[in-house]
């Protein structure tokens, strides 16, 4: 609150407090001034009646005169009473007078207080408003600097809260440049690793066009070969990976169908499900449409089929799907063991691998921790979730939810 408006609010107490006092005290010098009156009148008339008593009949005619009042009682000492007068007599005028001027500085007081008393929380209410809607403001970036004027409480709330807001400011920017740092050294991490492959890659297509004379030469090669895919399909995830953090992968947003995602995905997996034994189920439960980018939701889906596929050599891969008004559920599951309980938490992490991972082998039947975290990161950016549990009866399952825009 303003300096200027403060004052404001102190004066009108100051006024109203300093009627009510007024009005009071009037009141009470008002009664005390009829005192003295009685008595002073009460004195001369003593003295007159004192020094002449045949006078009485003419001071009590005088006294009727003046205050139209009737003699009654007597008293030895007071002769106005003895004449039948009171206080009130001589000053009923005055009394009214000063009462009404009372009463009137008091309900004045009374009001000034209140009407002070209503502006002092008009005025709080609206710096509480304007408080509340500058947070807002920084709730949705649009803060502007918070002027503080004044050394009242709600100045220094203000301060407070500008110097909090700056933090926070702050410390966005320094995780937004350190987000962005870490997907630049991702993506330099990335191709850094493409150099050694293609080197690799050159070598083994010269090996490839010689002939190969031992055995074990030749399963050097396939494992050469493995690896090479394993370096290959990392490079690729961590490229986009770094893409994602950057915020510069653009998804389109077009309506895609649930079953022909499902399918697509799978075809893209058929020769891995044939090698492995393992089949995949997918029933065509009629339209339903999502709004995502359909190579890159492919791509998700595919991540999840492997990984149920993986734990479930020679078994079955199956599928289901359903839409509310909220959302489209898909779900993924598997007949394998189910999730190691304390590997659930920690599923969606990059380059997390669980207690049942298999160690060596292809990219295709030995993951390296992140091909769930990139599939969250594809469904979550195209405002859906992801989420892995156990069935009741065995089997790890996928839930993944896809919210209506």
């Amino acid at each position: 609150m303003s300096g200027k408006k403060n004052f404001v609010i102190i004066f009108g107490f100051v006024v109203a407090v300093s009627l009510i006092s007024s009005a009071v005290t009037a009141m009470l010098v008002s009664c005390h001034y009829s005192r003295l009156q009685f008595d002073l009148v009460n004195v001369i008339c003593g003295e007159m009646l004192e020094q002449e008593p045949e006078m009485k009949n003419i001071v009590s005619a005088a006294l009727k005169e003046y205050t139209i009042g009737n003699v009654d009682g007597v008293a030895v000492n007071n002769i106005l009473s003895v004449l039948g007068y009171r206080i009130s007599d001589f000053s009923d005028s005055a009394i009214t007078y000063y009462i009404i001027f009372a009463i009137t500085g008091f309900l004045a007081g009374i009001f000034l207080f209140v009407i002070t008393f209503a502006f002092r929380n008009k005025m709080e209410a609206k710096r509480i408003e304007a408080l509340s809607d500058y947070l807002e403001q920084v709730n949705t970036g649009k803060a502007v600097v918070l002027s503080v004027s004044g050394e009242d409480i709600f100045s220094k709330l203000e301060d407070e809260i500008y110097k909090t807001v700056t933090f926070l400011y702050q410390t966005k920017d320094a995780a937004v440049q350190a987000k962005n740092e870490f997907a630049e050294n991702l993506s330099n991490i990335a191709h850094q690793i493409k150099t050694p492959i293609t080197a690799i890659s050159l070598s083994l297509q010269t090996l490839s066009e010689k002939p190969i004379k031992k055995e074990y030469e030749k399963d050097k090669m396939e494992q050469i070969k493995k690896q090479l895919i394993r370096l290959i399909h990392l490079e690729e995830s961590l490229l986009v990976l770094s893409r994602l953090d950057a915020g510069t992968l653009l998804f389109q947003k077009e309506d895609v169908d649930v079953f022909t995602v499902l399918v697509l995905a799978a075809d893209n997996l058929q020769e891995l499900f044939v090698d492995s034994g393992t089949s995949i189920d997918i029933p065509e439960l009629g339209e339903m449409l999502i709004t995502a980018d359909l190579d890159w939701t492919m791509e998700a889906i595919i991540n999840v089929m492997k990984n149920c596929m993986e734990h479930n050599m020679g078994g079955t891969v199956h599928c289901s799907y359903g839409q509310n008004p909220l959302y489209t559920e898909i779900l993924i599951w598997d007949e394998g063991d189910g999730f190691a309980k304390e590997d659930i938490p920690h599923l969606f992490k990059r380059f997390y691998r669980g207690q049942n991972a298999s160690v060596g082998g292809d990219i295709r039947s030995s993951g390296i921790g992140i091909g769930l975290a990139l599939s969250k990161e594809i469904i979550e950016h195209q405002n859906g979730t992801i989420r892995a549990k156990n069935l009741p009866n065995g089997g790890a399952c996928f839930e993944i939810r896809v919210y209506k825009q």
